[in-house]
């Protein structure tokens, strides 16, 4: 259930918070996290070039990474949360080795990052719980899937079952591109995760993101997002991890959220309780708006990137309070989440080569720095002993800017975007174009 909090003050004591990842999205989280109530350090671990650029932020090396060394360093720094970033780790079951050591955790144990550790366990959830989705099949072989193909006689969406950094799905529009993106996956295109595909309808329709922050039982809403994962304009090109994103998405009216936590969110949670599964992270449902309503094509364990950046500008100064209070499976304890009114926008610069074979090693000029109303998150950066600011390759930053309406803060982003250099760097020109007036 969703539920409106009132606060309080029995939540424990909230001075240290470790950031656990090196990306764009661990960069915003940081940011916002220090800017939080009663904050002192915020620790990010690894972290990146950009890190220590974010006042209160610092990062925490760590020589041996593992989490014997992860646990001995929080406890040395008096961390009281940890917020653990990426998908991977939350899918090796970090989080879970972390409570067992008594450490406060955000994010899911391992059986709950199943949702998108395994997109054939989510499907099955999905169907178990009876959540709009689309028709789907599970193939282990190669031969297998192709013939479930001749079988059903139309494209198919064809997804690796695991982990693949955002990038294994595709969406072919023919039969014969169909067959080939499944022998191109079994023949190992994203590794492992490839292992076992499933093979989806295609549905039509704008995508949205949707993200509730859950303590076992309860979640609250943050606004919805949209991202552009195509890496060229017009929305061509191969599916990266996110080229940019803004928020919050008018796509869905109050009518459809309340639709979503109704028909998607609240059942999810129910089920993941029904299999004994308490879920302490974010549920991030990845939605379709098809002619039939919103309708779920993914679920993620974690918060998206570049959603996060985009999102993170306009949490108010509770949010760590929420994270806390999620973490310990009281969110009636917290405060309530303030939202800015403001639009959020954000455009990533990425490295020549990428999603595939992306540069490294580039020098970045940044005439820019982050303000009020602007915000550089960095994600593939590194500082050589000069400090001086490289490329290390994939999406190597976003700049985020607010504004009352939505050209206003992508006139602010993409003239911070001018501001920025470094060889080969490549970006898209028309995030937001479905919200742009201008």
């Amino acid at each position: 259930m969703s539920i409106s909090n009132n606060f309080d003050q029995s939540l424990p004591h909230l001075n240290n918070i470790l950031v656990i990842g090196n990306g764009g999205r661990e960069n915003a989280l940081a940011w916002a996290l220090k800017g939080c109530n009663g904050i002192e350090k915020v620790w990010v671990t690894p972290g990146n070039g950009g890190t220590e650029n974010h006042k209160g932020c610092k990062r925490l090396y760590l020589e041996d990474q593992n989490e014997k060394t992860l646990i001995e360093s929080c406890f040395l720094h008096s961390i009281d949360l940890i917020v653990i970033g990426p998908e991977a780790p939350l899918a090796a079951g970090l989080a879970d080795k972390l409570r067992k050591a008594g450490l406060v955790v955000f994010g899911p144990g391992a059986n709950g990052a199943q949702l998108e550790a395994s997109k054939s366990w989510a499907k099955d959830l999905m169907k178990e719980a009876k959540i709009p989705t689309a028709n789907y099949w599970t193939a282990t072989t190669e031969k297998e899937a192709l013939s479930i193909l001749q079988h059903v006689k139309c494209p198919l969406v064809v997804k690796a079952d695991g982990l693949a950094s955002g990038k294994g799905v595709t969406v072919p529009d023919s039969i014969e591109a169909t067959a080939e993106a499944i022998k191109e996956t079994f023949q190992g295109k994203f590794g492992k995760a490839g292992a076992h595909v499933v093979l989806e309808e295609k549905l039509q329709g704008p995508e949205v993101s949707v993200f509730a922050l859950c303590d076992g039982k309860k979640f609250i809403l943050l606004p919805p997002a949209q991202d552009h994962k195509r890496l060229l304009e017009d929305d061509k090109g191969p599916n990266t991890g996110g080229m940019g994103a803004y928020a919050p998405a008018p796509l869905l009216s109050k009518e459809d959220l309340k639709k979503v936590v109704k028909s998607v969110l609240e059942p999810t949670l129910s089920t993941l309780n029904k299999r004994g599964i308490n879920y302490r992270g974010v549920i991030y449902a990845g939605l379709m708006m098809t002619s039939l309503g919103p309708q779920v094509i993914e679920f993620n364990c974690r918060f998206g990137d570049p959603e996060c950046q985009t999102l993170m500008p306009l949490m108010g100064p509770e949010l760590a309070r929420i994270l806390q209070a999620c973490a310990l499976g009281c969110l009636e304890k917290a405060p309530k989440l303030t939202i800015s009114n403001q639009c959020s926008a954000c455009v990533v610069s990425a490295a020549k080569g990428y999603p595939h074979n992306p540069r490294k090693d580039d020098l970045i000029s940044l005439e820019i720095t982050s303000g009020d109303l602007l915000q550089i998150f960095q994600a593939g950066t590194y500082c050589d002993e000069k400090g001086m600011l490289f490329t290390s390759g994939g999406r190597v930053l976003s700049v985020v800017a607010q504004g009352n309406n939505f050209d206003d803060a992508f006139t602010a982003v993409y003239k911070g975007l001018s501001k920025v250099h470094f060889d080969g760097m490549i970006f898209r020109k028309d995030i937001g174009h479905q919200v742009r007036q201008s």
